[in-house]
């Protein structure tokens, strides 16, 4: 080429995404407009939109960019980023994804999706994964039928809750939360509670059920303060008001722990995060939920089954879907569609690689590293409130709570802010 021709656009970068973008291309909108009669964009907006709502202003949008240029962009902002090393707890640990895991199924387009298959013919794979994520569930829990996932541990603490309201025999609209549950499985159970009309009472399990009409109770196991009840005696007293009762419960911890079904427990939801999914600056994670037989054509979300195909041999499909809102609609035991089976998936190979004896041993180290933590703790002075525990402790630091924050900032760690006086580490 004659350099005589050459020109600076040619200099330009020409990967701009518009013009992968599968959607209506300018050829295309004049010959829509055109159909209905009109002359241009603005004028089908002037017709649709009211005017109360249709705003004249340009967007404060940057200018246009190439994909290459974005994801320039946006790894310079991700440099930005101060990783810690996360103690806060509360549901969120850090955790170890295997390599075969992680390259397998994390990285690998084959599975992404946040869906259970609804074409089992060309699933059996994904049907199988999905259904050894309900049996470790129902093994961890003792319980005897689990769902497929749900979307987190708050949501499938309301999930729990409609559930207690369904099964229950008691005529009450009251709920009660234990105080120690996660502050954020409050916050959403009360959020989910307001336009199903139920009330919410939160207080010590110990001392005030005995007193309330109620038709459900949602406990922590372990505590969000780490502390380990034993819920029997609880459990017993909810009974006999003919309210059932819901576990949440750390996954990890039922490794070595009495699992809720032993003690009675009616539900146990959690969240499966530490079964080899990383915390993702909080999310997504799979949540689970284990219940009685007897509640299976009221429970949530997607079951998988084992049937028998048209030769005869075993086969995996979505089991009971008339209990679902695709088939229900109004009438189903939950608007829950979109489960997370991309992380499911990953917590059951998580439960698979290591297998029983590696997640006890897992659990176990857990446990004597928290051990070796209380010890050294006390031998500095200070008060380990949390007497029975599996990974979590609550430390009284009187005074000395801001300097401890901001020493632990400063060496790349971040601790949980209870309150002035007390820091929690998990």
């Amino acid at each position: 080429m004659s350099q005589s021709n050459a020109s600076l656009r040619e200099l330009q970068i020409h990967s701009a995404f518009v013009g992968r973008h599968i959607g209506p291309r300018e050829v295309d909108k004049r010959e829509m407009l055109g159909i209905l009669g009109l002359s241009s964009m603005e004028e089908l907006i002037d017709r649709v939109v009211p005017g109360s709502i249709l705003e004249n202003e340009p967007l404060a949008l940057d200018a246009s960019c190439t994909e290459q240029e974005a994801l320039q962009a946006l790894r310079r902002l991700a440099h930005m980023n101060k990783v810690f090393k996360s103690f806060i707890g509360m549901g969120y640990y850090g955790t170890f994804t295997p390599p075969v895991i992680l390259r397998n199924v994390l990285e690998s387009p084959a599975w992404y999706t946040a869906y259970t298959p609804y074409q089992p013919e060309i699933s059996q794979g994904r049907l199988e994964a999905i259904l050894n994520f309900q049996t470790m569930v129902s093994d961890l829990t003792g319980l005897d039928i689990a769902n497929s996932s749900l979307l987190d541990e708050g949501t499938a603490a309301a999930e729990a809750m409609a559930l207690c309201r369904r099964m229950s025999k008691s005529k009450s609209n009251t709920f009660f939360v234990s105080e120690i549950c996660h502050p954020q499985t409050i916050e959403v159970i009360r959020t989910r509670a307001l336009p199903m009309g139920y009330r919410v009472v939160v207080g010590d399990h110990r001392r005030e059920l005995d007193g309330l009409e109620l038709f459900g109770v949602l406990l922590q196991y372990p505590g969000s303060d780490g502390e380990i009840h034993d819920y029997a005696e609880v459990v017993s007293t909810a009974h006999e008001k003919s309210a059932l009762v819901a576990v949440a419960a750390d996954l990890l911890s039922l490794a070595l722990l009495k699992p809720p079904g032993e003690f009675g427990a009616d539900i146990a939801i959690g969240s499966t995060q530490r079964f080899g999914v990383p915390m993702g600056f909080g999310g997504p994670h799979a949540a689970y939920m284990a219940t009685r037989e007897s509640f299976k054509r009221s429970l949530p979300g997607r079951i998988v089954g084992v049937s028998i195909d048209s030769r005869g041999d075993p086969a995996y499909r979505l089991a009971m879907q008339t209990r679902e809102q695709h088939i229900r609609r109004e009438k189903a035991t939950s608007n829950i569609c979109t489960a997370q089976v991309l992380l499911a998936v990953m917590a059951s190979m998580y439960a698979v690689y290591h297998g029983p004896d590696g997640l006890r041993n897992i659990a176990r180290r857990v446990h004597r590293l928290t051990t070796v933590l209380a010890e050294g703790l006390r031998q500095l002075g200070f008060e380990v409130m949390t007497r029975h525990f599996f990974d979590t402790l609550l430390i009284n630091t009187g005074e000395r709570t801001g300097q401890l924050h901001e020493a632990a900032r400063v060496r790349g760690m971040n601790l949980r802010e209870v309150d002035g006086k007390r820091i929690g580490i998990s």
